[in-house]
């Protein structure tokens, strides 16, 4: 399978099972996160707003990629950029960010904000050689809702 053979559509119910299946062997989801729920709220979130997108990469029918983002007027926010392992460093990672960023760009959006955990370091530099920097912030957070 070549990359010019991969192709970014939008997320279908129907990808779940195999997007869920991406983010746990990237390891992306994490026990107190229901990556099911997540697909859910992300769903229920578009279906009342046409700033925010769920994308797939898909090749030969198999879903090798992931990101969702929106943009609430202020910022967008990225998550749950994933890329299998056997199409990492094959620029897939870097040509859905650069549609994210077109998409942004669309609707006027002057900056992107993405969270990356503290020990990954290889994501970081992934991000650094797409020229995001890290801000002088600290992120801070509150569960509203209990997954488990």
């Amino acid at each position: 399978m070549t990359d010019a053979e991969m192709q970014i559509r939008a997320f279908a119910p129907a990808d779940e099972v195999a997007v869920i299946a991406l983010w746990d062997q990237v390891q992306l989801t994490r026990p107190w996160n229901d990556a099911h729920k997540d697909v859910m709220r992300k769903l229920q979130q578009m279906q009342h707003t046409h700033s925010s997108i769920f994308w797939v990469a898909e090749a030969g029918g198999e879903i090798v990629a992931t990101v969702m983002a929106g943009y609430d007027g202020h910022r967008a926010s990225v998550n749950y950029l994933a890329v299998h392992p056997d199409w990492q460093k094959r620029g897939v990672g870097k040509s859905l960010m650069q549609e994210v960023e077109k998409w942004c760009l669309s609707l006027g959006c002057p900056k992107i904000n993405l969270m990356v955990r503290t020990d990954n370091q290889s994501v970081q530099q992934f991000y650094t050689q797409l020229d995001y920097r890290m801000d002088d912030v600290v992120v801070l957070s509150k569960r509203l809702i209990e997954d488990q």
